[in-house]
């Protein structure tokens, strides 16, 4: 994946899926716990709009290759987008969806 980042846009949105995926683990993991069982708020407050960003990044990443792409709206990019508000939905796509476009080259 990491070989492609330069020359492929859909390895860069596995790129952008992992990091949003990874944040929301610390947000979930590290940083509520740390807030509601030991009153400390600021991983909360120094992780959470991070992760909204890259959440956010990678909506408008998802729609710009969905319509660049001519991603059927019914399926590919209704399945990237839908899985992207569930939790680590993320995985999913990556594993389903996204790795094997890449390995096919955009």
């Amino acid at each position: 994946m990491l070989k492609n980042f330069r020359t492929s846009s859909i390895a860069r949105l596995r790129l952008i899926s992992l990091i949003e995926g990874l944040s929301l683990i610390l947000l979930v993991l590290i940083a509520v716990p740390l807030k509601y069982y030991f009153g400390d708020d600021s991983w909360v407050k120094s992780i959470g709009p991070v992760h909204g960003g890259l959440f956010v990044l990678f909506v408008v990443m998802a729609l710009w290759e969905a319509f660049s792409k001519k991603w059927s709206i019914g399926t590919t990019a209704m399945v990237i987008l839908i899985a992207s508000f569930i939790p680590f939905g993320c995985f999913y796509v990556d594993s389903k969806i996204l790795k094997a476009m890449d390995q096919g080259k955009d």
